[in-house]
């Protein structure tokens, strides 16, 4: 078995001070030498976090023993080295963001759906089956026959919900994503908005390819993961596609064959939106970290300021083109 155990892990569960609860599992987190990121909000927890078999289930009993969060469930795979370089545990308003008021699981949900049942749900032909994740990460991979929302972030969704779905129309809906937590929240929200029949798939897509054999399966492709590995297979080995480390998205061979790509510096997902302050300082942040690859050492650099800065434009460019749209 390989050396590192990737874990993500989230719950809805009312923390009631998130800033001592931080404080707390921030050291453990570092006595267990566990890295990654943790969100905490008043609703609860969501993060995904590596390191050894005895640090990983360390933490775990850690956070099981505290209140609200006994019943914590985690999806796991392994990799020959770990995926993140530092420790962070981070204060939010939502662990997954909605932006609408109001929304709350840990006071209405759907209704969760093992994965072992998910086949023969998705398979009525009633059923409409809705992707709650990025349209990047649709695009990877998907299950058969679901629907792509062709959202850019989350908080779209309920913008997607009051276009193309009505409550009096009386549908079965059921919903997915990478690890169960924004369609957990996502049923939520339409159950505050008036719909009664809805599903979603309690573990997401990681805990059915971990339990669902690969005959049996009816995912498509490969599931992209916030992590350094960037996809797992239907087997939960690492996948075949590699990061544009200047906007984050996962790119192909064909996209690396692309006279667009260039390592940590642009992919075509992004060429055109990457200014040429941001293209400079990617540039020799590229640099340094092949000069220090050749030396041996690992360069961690932070290019968050770069990759907000670029997904701004992006979205910028996004809501332009919705507007200069003829049906917008």
């Amino acid at each position: 078995m390989a050396d590192c155990v990737v874990a993500a892990l989230y719950k809805f569960a009312p923390i009631a001070d998130p800033e001592s609860f931080r404080e707390e599992l921030l050291l453990e987190m570092q006595r267990q030498d566990v890295k990654g990121t943790i969100l905490v909000a008043h609703e609860g927890i969501n993060g995904t976090i590596s390191g050894s078999r005895t640090g990983i289930d360390g933490l775990l009993s850690y956070l099981r023993s505290q209140t609200g969060l006994s019943d914590l469930e985690h999806k796991e795979s392994y990799t020959d080295s770990c995926p993140f370089y530092r420790t962070k545990v981070k204060l939010k308003k939502e662990i997954v963001t909605l932006g609408v008021p109001g929304v709350d699981p840990n006071k209405t949900v759907g209704t969760y759906v093992d994965p072992e049942n998910w086949n023969d749900l998705i398979s009525q032909d009633d059923v409409i089956l809705i992707d709650t994740r990025n349209d990047y990460e649709v695009q990877v991979g998907t299950f058969k026959g679901a629907i792509n929302p062709n959202t850019r972030s989350f908080r779209e969704f309920p913008s997607y919900v009051e276009s193309n779905l009505k409550p009096g129309d009386k549908p079965r809906i059921a919903m997915f994503c990478t690890g169960g937590i924004r369609c957990e929240k996502a049923t939520s929200f339409l159950k505050e908005e008036g719909f009664d029949e809805v599903y979603h798939l309690k573990g997401g897509i990681l805990k059915y390819l971990e339990k669902v054999d690969t005959k049996d399966s009816m995912w498509e492709g490969e599931c992209f993961v916030f992590d350094n590995r960037v996809t797992v297979d239907q087997e939960l080995n690492r996948g075949n596609y590699d990061m544009c480390h200047a906007c984050r998205m996962p790119i192909s061979d064909e996209d690396m064959a692309s006279p667009q790509y260039a390592p940590g510096v642009s992919c075509p997902h992004c060429y055109d939106t990457i200014s040429d302050v941001d293209r400079s300082r990617m540039q020799e942040r590229q640099r340094q970290v092949e000069l220090a690859r050749e030396r041996g050492e690992t360069h961690i650099g932070d290019a968050s300021k770069t990759v907000r800065s670029t997904r701004r434009q992006q979205k910028l460019a996004h809501k332009a083109s919705q507007r200069s749209s003829p049906d917008s």
